[in-house]
């Protein structure tokens, strides 16, 4: 076939008239060439991050993107508006960055959202989420990188400083009482309990708490000791249920005796007949003691143990020659007293009080 158009144009056209044919057609497939490339735009589209570089006669970025079938969604990234128009005298760079679904579960709703960001943090700032100073991500970091349908939580997370009160008990402060009876107490100062404040953090995330951290206390309050007085003295109920107050006590033997000459040595008529050695007239609840056990003076209870009866309150007002040591000689009105009561085991009891006034019941002594 070649051979046939190359007979035919040799015998319709001269050689040279064939030659220059040939150079028009040469010169006019380069004009056209010239005037393609002086009136297309290069075009470089990076679809997400894939480059593709084109030649293209289309006036708009819209345009070179439908004749190349790339369509681009209204959640997608591009670089350029679709209606600008492609520059012929430099390379026009369009970037495409796809959306992906991304799923953001926060303050208790879940957010369904597109983006084409890089990182979580650019996703939480494009759907207007404010991160406060504590909250944080679940499983993640702000510079993570975004992929399709992942999930994006946050925590909300905050602290507050709560205040426990706790009671410090108050102490009990005992003093001596040497007035009062032995088992007897008196409260001088009422105790008041103190107290104690307890500063706690507590950690709340998603409005749970999570954590609970001890910070310090203070005492507000301080406690109130309470004072208490005990009796010292020690004391008894005799058998008339009077209360007896006693410093001391001592077992002693007694033994009787009357104003009598077979006990005293003297009549009647005798100038001290019926006067004890300290001058007080002998009349029962006047007693003789040893001065070095009993100190004359001293007020005494005579506690008979068994079932007889008490001598009583009495007074060491007498001495006698056989009364030494441990002994004492209690005095009766009569011979028949002093028979009857023979010689016993006794308990004497030193009076608290020496200027207890009881013992006067069974004597006049001090007059």
């Amino acid at each position: 076939m070649n051979g046939t158009y190359s007979t035919f144009f040799k015998r319709i056209l001269p050689l040279k008239q064939l030659a220059m044919l040939f150079i028009l057609s040469a010169f006019a497939v380069l004009a056209g060439i010239k005037l393609y490339n002086s009136i297309s735009k290069d075009v470089k589209i990076i679809d997400n991050g894939k480059p593709i570089v084109v030649k293209t006669m289309s006036a708009s970025v819209e345009q070179a993107l439908e004749k190349l079938g790339i369509s681009v969604r209204p959640v997608d990234y591009i670089s350029m508006p679709l209606d600008a128009s492609l520059d012929n005298d430099s390379l026009n760079v369009i970037n495409i960055k796809r959306a992906v679904p991304v799923n953001i579960i926060v303050d208790g709703q879940l957010r369904e959202v597109w983006s084409y960001r890089d990182t979580v943090e650019e996703v939480i700032k494009d759907n207007g989420i404010t991160l406060n100073p504590l909250d944080r991500l679940e499983g993640l970091a702000l510079t993570s990188p975004v992929s399709s349908d992942m999930v994006i939580r946050v925590v909300r997370v905050s602290e507050e400083i709560t205040t426990e009160k706790e009671y410090i008990p108050f102490s009990v402060v005992e003093k001596p009482n040497k007035i009062m009876n032995e088992g007897e107490t008196k409260v001088i100062v009422r105790g008041e309990n103190g107290i104690r404040e307890k500063y706690y953090k507590i950690t709340y995330e998603d409005g749970k708490p999570v954590d609970r951290v001890f910070v310090s206390e203070q005492v507000v309050k301080a406690p109130v000791d309470q004072v208490v007085e005990y009796g010292t003295v020690l004391n008894f109920r005799n058998s008339r249920g009077e209360l007896v107050r006693y410093s001391k006590v001592l077992t002693m033997r007694a033994t009787a005796y009357t104003s009598s000459y077979e006990d005293t040595g003297k009549n009647p008529d005798h100038p001290t007949f019926g006067i004890t050695y300290t001058g007080l007239k002998a009349r029962e609840g006047v007693v003789a003691v040893d001065p070095k056990v009993i100190p004359l003076g001293t007020k005494l209870y005579i506690e008979v143990p068994g079932s007889a009866p008490d001598y009583g309150f009495a007074i060491a007002g007498d001495i006698g020659s056989a009364v030494k040591g441990n002994n004492i000689d209690l005095y009766f009105d009569t011979r028949e007293e002093v028979r009857k009561w023979g010689s016993k085991k006794v308990r004497v009891y030193i009076l608290n009080e020496q200027n207890d006034t009881r013992w006067k019941n069974n004597t006049d002594a001090c007059k």
